[in-house]
């Protein structure tokens, strides 16, 4: 079993030809949307609560809608053309994670519709939902089925787990009567998966051999389940109480430790940078949300930073893709 994958391609061989096919187009690449779509939400949220940013987060919100579209295109023509990639994407014990960055996009993009079009944002958290809880019980299913290799609990493994709690995260204002009943149960199986997960990753990256520099963005990913926890938690009980605060503030910690393995000039770069995104992404909204319930200076400073920085790393990862696409190395074999 392949346990160095890097989930940039399908086959590692990036640097071998130099023929673009989009059969090499990653799933992890829906990690953009996610990012895209959590920036535009936190700059909302900075209009929301400060007046600063509100039309740059409407923009930005629409731009990540316009990469969904193209993506899940080009993913579609991927699937039509090679099934047997796409295949061996989903079947891979580490690739397969990637798919919930899809389901988690449709929930974000749910949030970003809903002030446009209510019925728009209400069938795409519907779509996603059930997307993200067939994902994380196909993943469950997999790993309950013995004989893993201890190498691939890397921090993808957290991804679909994460993507339940989104389902809590982006259902704040959804009408329907089930709803409610339905996030308690979204945010219950993504609370034990991610402590479940954290733990065996956390023991992984302790006993076991280093991560491949590939998938050395994804560490960040680690920091997700505090975040998007806290967002969820605070959504579904209407409070920022003691346990909440407990669940930002160890994700602070832990984003301000992992910088310091991520952000390293000799990860060269790959789609799977925007594994970053989205994680800061929660951060940056869990703190402004945090800064404005505390109405706490030092706080509201932290939360600006923290915005910015997610706006300029969006930005880089942004030109650098596009740069990548155009130059022909996203797509090459």
């Amino acid at each position: 079993m392949n346990t160095s994958y890097t989930p940039t391609v399908a086959s590692s061989k990036l640097e071998q030809t130099s023929t673009a096919s989009i059969k090499n187009l990653p799933v992890n690449l829906f990690g953009s949307v996610m990012g895209l779509a959590g920036l535009a939400l936190a700059w909302r949220l900075s209009g929301h609560y400060y007046g600063v940013g509100g039309v740059l987060g409407e923009a930005i919100g629409a731009l990540a809608g316009i990469v969904f579209v193209l993506l899940f295109l080009g993913y579609l023509i991927k699937w039509a053309k090679h099934p047997g990639v796409v295949k061996a994407e989903f079947d891979h014990p580490i690739a397969s994670n990637f798919f919930g960055t899809v389901t988690i996009a449709l929930l974000l993009l749910s949030s970003v519709a809903v002030p446009h079009s209510k019925l728009l944002g209400q069938a795409l958290w519907i779509l996603g939902s059930a997307l993200t809880v067939v994902l994380a019980g196909l993943v469950v299913f997999r790993l309950l089925s013995g004989n893993q290799d201890p190498l691939n609990a890397v921090p993808a493994w957290l991804i679909p787990g994460v993507a339940t709690l989104d389902i809590a995260v982006t259902g704040e204002h959804m009408p329907m009567v089930w709803a409610t009943e339905f996030k308690l149960f979204a945010f219950a199986v993504g609370a034990v998966l991610a402590l479940v997960f954290f733990t065996r990753i956390f023991s992984r990256l302790v006993h076991k051999t280093v991560l491949v520099k590939g998938i050395i963005p994804s560490l960040m990913v680690l920091i997700a389940p505090f975040e998007v926890g806290f967002l969820a938690y605070t959504n579904l009980f209407g409070e920022i109480d003691r346990f909440a605060s407990i669940l930002f503030y160890f994700g602070l910690f832990l984003f301000v430790v992992l910088s310091f393995k991520v952000f390293r000039r000799d990860v060269p770069f790959s789609p799977s940078w925007w594994a970053i995104s989205f994680p800061i992404a929660a951060l940056s909204n869990a703190a402004l949300k945090y800064a404005h319930a505390n109405d706490n200076t030092v706080l509201m400073v932290i939360a600006a930073l923290i915005l910015l920085f997610l706006t300029m790393a969006v930005t880089v990862l942004l030109v650098k893709t596009v740069t990548s696409l155009f130059s022909g190395k996203l797509l090459a074999d």
